[in-house]
């Protein structure tokens, strides 16, 4: 057994060493071929390539649908690369456009504040609104300006538009503005073109009626309604808003600040009007300054009353 296995080993090897020589030689034998450069040598490249070539393409249709997938799927790859990196770069942009909303309305509010056209006396500070109540019983708003801005409780407050309340508590660096709808707002106001007196009672909600009108036949929706500047409460000729009626008929305001977005307000500074406090002096007639002569005594002789007057 071991003989015929000893035996079967000495066919093998040079049988191996028999076909590693051939294909050597066929392998330089092709190479020769392919690296003569002569006429006949080339025809008869060509003729093998015709032949063999063609036969060859159902062999590497796996190895072409291979490699075709592997450029798809690096293909697909890139692509998933550039999506996330374009998914990025559109993140980016939202935020810068909404960056760039933002500071288009703080100008166009800044801008508003400029356009508002006000008494050439009236100066103002203006403010940052920092929060709002949040409460539907208080309406009002926090400012970053105070004591230290020179502030005082109740100068008016308004925004690019019109009037939004009246400073009510003021800190070293805060102050807090009642707004126009909070029910304890009170505002004395003209209505224009009758010129007639009224009202602006707040009432928590986003339109004040008007209250104490002489005679609401006069009044029109759209009329321009101003502070009158009664009781010194604010300087006259602030806009307010301008009058509108509710399903109930009642006379309310339709309010022209933005009471939605208040980002910025102008604190006019209004140290009201000169007060007279001390009685005027009386106008005397001509009769009254003359009754400063001495009288004449009638005790005496006229010679004696008139060598006095001399």
């Amino acid at each position: 057994m071991a003989r015929d296995r000893a035996q079967g080993e000495d066919y093998v090897a040079p049988l191996k060493r028999l076909l590693i020589g051939i294909l050597v030689a066929c392998l330089l034998a092709i190479f020769l071929v392919w690296r003569i450069d002569s006429p006949r040598v080339e025809r008869f490249r060509a003729m093998v390539t015709d032949r063999f070539v063609p036969s060859f393409e159902w062999v590497m249709a796996p190895v072409t649908g291979t490699i075709n997938l592997l450029r798809d799927v690096q293909s697909y790859q890139r692509v998933v690369d550039q999506n996330k990196e374009l998914r990025r770069e559109l993140q980016q942009m939202k935020a810068w456009k909404e960056a760039a909303l933002q500071l288009e309305q703080e100008n166009a509010r800044l801008l508003d504040l400029n356009n508002v056209r006000l008494d050439p006396r009236l100066t103002f500070v203006t403010g940052v609104v920092l929060a709002d109540s949040g409460s539907p019983f208080r309406q009002s708003v926090l400012l970053n300006i105070g004591a230290r801005d020179g502030i005082i409780d109740g100068w008016a407050a308004m925004d690019g538009i019109g009037l939004v309340g009246r400073i009510s508590g003021v800190g070293q660096t805060t102050s807090r503005v009642i707004l126009l709808s909070d029910s304890s707002s009170r505002i004395p106001a003209t209505i224009q073109p009758s010129g007639q007196t009224a009202l602006i009672v707040g009432d928590n909600t986003i339109a004040p009626h008007i209250d104490f009108l002489e005679n609401k036949d006069q009044i029109r929706p759209g009329d321009r309604i101003e502070s009158s500047g009664d009781g010194g409460v604010f300087p006259s000729g602030l806009l307010i808003g301008h009058v509108a009626s509710d399903p109930g008929g009642r006379l309310r305001v339709r309010l022209s600040a933005d009471y939605e977005r208040l980002e910025f307000l102008r604190v006019l500074r209004d140290h009201g009007q000169e007060k007279i406090t001390a009685p005027g002096e009386l106008i005397a007639p001509d009769t009254l300054l003359q009754s400063n002569i001495a009288p004449e005594d009638p005790s005496l002789s006229p010679s004696e009353n008139e060598g006095g007057d001399g």
